[in-house]
């Protein structure tokens, strides 16, 4: 079974959609009083937001179960096959642990959190 993942949107869309999403989270941390300088730098870009949600469709796609760490680097790759410009940031997203939204203060602050 092949696991490619259907091009939904251009590339360029599916940024926008990204850069509006990251938009919210930024306007979200400001009206809780954080300070920029200290969690700009947190956040994901607006292409790790893009491999983050084409990830995330695969995963629905696949009846909700999370990858493996196998299948994880294979549709990662495949989201590089079908979105060359998105090539560096997978590699990158590949060599890290703890994707999974890093930049969620509830999520890193929680007990156990890495």
């Amino acid at each position: 079974m092949t696991e490619g993942i259907p091009r939904r949107a251009s590339l360029e869309l599916l940024r926008a959609e990204a850069a509006d999403e990251r938009a919210v989270l930024i306007h979200e941390r400001l009206r809780h009083g954080e300070d920029p300088w200290e969690f700009m730098e947190e956040l994901p870009t607006v292409d790790e937001l893009v491999v983050y949600s084409l990830r995330a469709e695969n995963i629905e796609s696949n009846g909700g179960r999370r990858p493996n760490e196998v299948r994880h680097y294979r549709v990662l790759r495949q989201i590089a096959l079908e979105y060359p410009d998105l090539t560096p940031t997978v590699w990158k997203l590949l060599g890290q642990t703890n994707t999974h939204r890093a930049w969620d203060a509830v999520v890193t602050d929680s007990p156990g959190a890495a």
